[in-house]
């Protein structure tokens, strides 16, 4: 198969199975919020929270950092992912060891501690696997992972609908996470031997030389959680559990969306190394498509979850989640952010200036932190979700200039206008029918008057989004 036809494979594959994981998890998510309630929800979030915690913290760079040198011309793939990936296991066994020590000092009832060290075991297992994805983007064979975390999502959803029919309780729902984090694990693992059955390294020399290379990006990876997760444990200690759980269930949305971005950037990161180097028109075409597709994706989907976002919470969690739907109409605007902070990002790593990002990232830390620190008591979740829009719009505005100055990349969208022409199109009919009309009713019409428009103003040209795999592979 050719190197296009792998990419465009892979592309679909990705779509497919992460689009069913993302409809699998909201079932999930309906399921435990209806059971936990906000209050039980809240406590669910902060473990859940604390899982992103441990895997910042553990993170340190390694996996995009050996995705990028196992991709090289010329690279000892073998030899570098066993390092790694005993180097990952060394770190996060020491992470799991040390949650346990800080659970005890902190201030939550025995139950959320319980769950909080249950998400650390599922931390150990999801960190360890997690560093192998680079061996599957660099053979361009990432459908291989989207189809094992598929299992495992169908796996905890089915072990969530035994929780809630039996009545298991709120500890059971983390056991199905951890399940969730095993499956995973043992799957990728296995499918990882296919494709480079490296053998676990001990080399001292390589192991301080990587971290030196990669530690940018893992502080990077620590101040990524600060401004993605922290506000959620900030919540945990001025708020009420029930507010956790309102701003959660929001957030939560957020993340079953926010794949999407890393997922694409994941399957041409090899390319964008290769090319950004090799072959600067290929570079600059590929991440300009990239641009247009996030901007056909995101302008509409930010329009349309702001007039939805009341339906959207009712369906996800219920009448109790109500509130949560004043939330999810500022944190979108926080997501529509994170899209294009994703290019600028990648553009950054593969240009070997993660150093310059780390910076960026550090400042925009210290704004959400000082942020949040005075608006959590005060306005308690809408204080954290206007915080985050503000901090995720930094990201975007500082990276995007460091790529301007640092790799002579400026992003450029021919049909921007039409595109925004299509989205105030479908935001006019949004505006005078999101009232009206039930949510089964007008979302559909909303995405398909949307993509009328877009052909009609030909913002979009046939066939061209495959054009940034084939294009880019020729």
């Amino acid at each position: 198969m050719s190197v296009a036809r792998k990419i465009a494979y892979n592309a679909v594959i990705n779509v497919v199975a992460k689009v069913t994981s993302t409809v699998l998890a909201l079932v999930a998510i309906g399921f435990i919020t209806r059971y936990l309630g906000t209050e039980g929800f809240g406590k669910y979030s902060i473990a859940l929270a604390f899982f992103s915690f441990f895997g910042a913290i553990a993170d340190l760079g390694l996996y995009s950092v050996a995705t990028r040198e196992i991709s090289r011309r010329g690279a000892r793939a073998a030899y570098i992912m066993g390092n790694v990936f005993s180097l990952r296991l060394l770190i996060s066994s020491s992470v799991f060891l040390l949650a346990f020590l800080v659970v005890l000092f902190l201030p939550y009832e025995q139950e959320v501690k319980m769950a909080i060290l249950l998400s650390s075991l599922g931390f150990l297992f999801s960190s360890s696997y997690s560093v192998l994805n680079g061996i599957f983007q660099k053979d361009l064979a990432m459908d291989r992972v989207a189809m094992v975390e598929l299992g495992g999502k169908v796996l905890q959803v089915a072990c969530v609908v035994g929780v809630v029919s039996f009545n298991l309780g709120f500890l059971a729902l983390m056991w199905a996470f951890v399940l969730n984090m095993v499956f995973n694990f043992v799957g990728v693992y296995w499918a990882s031997r296919k494709y480079l059955p490296f053998a676990l390294g001990k080399d001292i020399v390589f192991w301080k030389k990587f971290l030196k290379e990669a530690l940018p990006m893992g502080i990077s990876a620590i101040v990524t959680f600060v401004y993605f997760k922290f506000d959620t444990i900030l919540l945990s200690f001025f708020q009420s559990p029930d507010d956790v759980g309102i701003y959660s269930g929001a957030y939560k949305i957020i993340e079953n969306i926010v794949f999407f971005p890393a997922m694409l950037i994941g399957l041409v990161l090899p390319l964008l190394s290769k090319y950004i180097f090799e072959d600067r028109k290929k570079f600059e075409f590929l991440t300009n498509k990239l641009f247009k597709v996030f901007a056909l994706l995101v302008l509409p989907l930010v329009v349309g979850v702001w007039f939805t976002a009341q339906k959207v919470m009712l369906l996800v969690g219920g009448e109790a989640f109500l509130p949560s739907g004043a939330v999810l109409k500022i944190l979108i605007f926080s997501l529509g952010c994170i899209f294009f902070a994703q290019i600028f990002n990648a553009v950054l790593l593969v240009g070997n200036e993660q150093k310059k990002l780390m910076y960026v990232l550090g400042l925009c830390a210290i704004l959400n932190i000082s942020l949040n620190f005075f608006v959590i008591p005060r306005y308690s979740y809408t204080g954290a979700a206007i915080t985050s829009v503000i901090t995720e719009f930094c990201v975007v505005l500082l990276s995007g200039w460091l790529c301007y100055k640092y790799i002579q990349y400026t992003p450029y969208i021919r049909e921007m206008k039409k595109i925004l022409l299509s989205v105030a199109i479908m935001g006019v009919f949004l505006y005078l029918f999101s009232d009206t009309m039930s949510f089964f009713m007008v979302v559909p019409l909303a995405v398909a008057i949307y993509m009328v428009s877009i052909l009609f103003t030909k913002a979009l040209q046939q066939k061209e989004i495959m054009s940034i795999f084939f294009g880019a592979a020729k």
